[in-house]
């Protein structure tokens, strides 16, 4: 054989696929196939964890408006005001009067 044949020869076979090579390329893309589902799992409940957290900053907004709203009930000035306005009470001595609008019923206030 002359050296041009060698060469060409040995060119052919870097370029070939060997058998190991094989198997390592399909190892490899084996492995990016089974990884693909646990990162995917993973984002996902990186999104859900967000959502709720979201969620659970709400909820303790909307507690703190409730611990006010508690408060505010507890507060006898507060409980008097509501009783006047909402159920038109008065005390005793004192003259209720009733404001009816010019062109409509008059209604209870609701609170």
């Amino acid at each position: 054989m002359s050296a041009g044949a060698l060469s060409s020869t040995e060119a052919r076979r870097g370029r070939r696929m060997t058998g190991r090579a094989l198997a390592l390329l399909v190892v490899v893309g084996a492995l990016l196939v089974a990884a693909m589902y646990p990162l995917r799992a993973y984002l996902n409940e990186r999104t859900q964890i967000t959502g709720l957290e979201q969620q659970v900053s709400q909820l303790e907004h909307q507690n703190a408006e409730y611990d006010h709203r508690i408060a505010q009930l507890h507060d006898p000035q507060y409980l008097e005001r509501l009783a006047r306005e909402c159920l038109g009470m008065i005390k005793p001595g004192e003259i209720g009067f009733v404001v009816v609008p010019k062109h409509g019923k008059a209604g209870a206030r609701i609170c």
